[in-house]
């Protein structure tokens, strides 16, 4: 039987305008709001809200906790906001599941059991799925640890249709388990079953019939691998292993999650796959061009790309670090992909990057542990580390960015406000979650309509901060 989560709440929040109200179990239909936050890393993949009027400093105790809601069940999955409802996945006892709240007071609206929890061989991060919901209209999509694709009606979590990345494609489940966010363009669902045939596949998205399958042409001979970083808690993964040994399919899948693109005229899905980062034609699947340097030894890659002022940037940590690429399409067009430059002061493992005015912001560092950084996003240039500060205020964590501030989570659970600077750190608040478990907080921050949502494990955290 489905545990129903407890609630406090003390919510004093705006009334939400609700368009349709409907019975059984007590579900409720809500118009999309301005600043939702409907799949991983924000609207457009790139960790960057547009929302304003938020708090630009945070009193010393931190925001004030609108509710809080318990008993989800475990896993590391960032919750997704679209029209008035929260999204996120868990196990739940045997079950994996995909729940529904409010987003006015996080009281539960649904809850629907896809399967059997997936047991996974390594032991960090097995609690549950880290998958975000993908929300597109009146469905949402999600991928479960052992590869299991499922469109899910965003009013009551009824199933529509599920696909299996490894029975239907060939996949096989890397050391970690899948952790892949589901990409939904135009009529296309898009995941990575990281098979040799089977790279990427698209799937439409009312039906999850295969639209087609891109086959990626083996790396070249790679030099040796680096070293990898020391083992220890703090991130998936530990020890050492040749490329590809952890990334499974064959050293296909990886743990990021793709994102759209468009460069001269020609729409791409770009996605870091356990060898390297590469792009394929939206239109067919068809292999355009990779860039192997920033994929660590190991296949842990875990971090979405970046792609801004025309460059396509990627990182990882276990002794990797980040490049950028410079796209350019030849005369037979072709895409090529030139290298302008890398560096091993952005081994960001899997808290997310964001560019904001020209800088690169994230944390430096594996398994060892890390600091926040900020490296000029043209050139690579490292401008500050938080790690070369007396107090090292900003250990490795995830971000998020709105309103002209930076939300940083630590691993350790702490919730940091900075203000982005080019020159040095700017702390403008933090706050300790409480009640932490003694998990790594690997669940990334989100900001969507005046609130700031914490996950840990089996409770979801919501602050207020609207400016007043």
């Amino acid at each position: 039987m489905l545990k129903m989560p407890h609630l406090y709440c003390s919510d004093t929040s705006r009334v939400w305008v609700l368009v349709l109200a409907l019975s059984g179990a007590g579900a409720l239909w809500a118009a999309p709001q301005t600043f939702d936050w409907p799949q991983w890393r924000g609207p457009v993949r790139n960790g960057i809200s547009q929302e304003t009027g938020l708090l630009k400093e945070w009193p010393k105790e931190g925001p004030p906790l609108a509710w809080k809601a318990t008993g989800l069940g475990g896993g590391d999955s960032t919750p997704s906001i679209a029209a008035g409802r929260i999204y996120a996945m868990a196990n739940r006892g045997e079950d994996e599941v995909v729940w529904a709240l409010s987003e006015r007071d996080g009281k539960e609206l649904w809850v629907t059991k896809l399967g059997p929890a997936y047991a996974q061989r390594a032991t960090q991060s097995k609690e549950g799925p880290a998958c975000t919901p993908t929300v597109d209209g009146d469905r949402l999509y999600v991928m479960g640890l052992g590869g299991d694709v499922s469109c899910l009606q965003a009013s009551d979590g009824k199933i529509l249709w599920q696909r299996s990345l490894t029975r239907d494609f060939g996949g096989r489940v890397p050391m970690w388990s899948y952790r892949e966010s589901p990409l939904v363009d135009g009529n296309k669902v898009i995941c990575t079953p990281g098979a040799q045939d089977a790279m990427v596949v698209a799937l439409d998205k009312m039906t999850g019939e295969t639209i087609w399958k891109s086959a990626i042409p083996a790396s070249p001979p790679a030099e040796a691998a680096p070293p990898a970083a020391p083992g220890g808690p703090g991130a998936p993964g530990g020890g050492g292993g040749r490329r590809g040994g952890f990334g499974g399919g064959g050293g296909g899948v990886a743990y990021a999650s793709a994102i759209a693109i468009d460069f001269e005229g020609q729409r791409q899905y770009v996605q870091f796959t356990a060898r390297g980062l590469i792009g394929v034609s939206a239109a067919d699947g068809k292999f355009l061009w990779r860039y192997d340097r920033p994929a660590n030894g190991m296949g842990i890659n875990c971090s979405t790309p970046i792609f801004h002022d025309g460059l396509v940037f990627a990182a990882s940590a276990y002794g990797a670090g980040g490049g950028a690429v410079k796209l350019s399409k030849q005369p037979d067009g072709t895409f090529k992909a030139e290298e302008v430059y890398f560096t091993r002061r952005m081994q960001n493992h899997h808290g997310g990057m964001i560019v904001w005015d020209g800088c690169l912001y994230g944390a430096n560092g594996g398994n060892e542990g890390g600091y926040l950084a900020c490296l000029d996003f043209k050139t690579g240039e490292i401008l500050w580390d938080a790690r070369d500060l007396p107090e090292r205020p900003a250990p490795k964590g995830s971000l998020t960015f709105a309103d002209g501030r930076l939300y940083y989570r630590t691993e350790r659970g702490t919730v940091l406000l900075i203000e982005p600077s080019r020159k040095e750190y700017l702390e403008r608040g933090r706050f300790e979650q409480p009640d932490r478990t003694r998990l790594p907080a690997w669940a990334h921050p989100v900001v969507a309509n005046g609130k700031l949502y914490i996950r840990d494990q089996d409770t979801l955290y919501a602050y207020d901060i609207k400016a007043k």
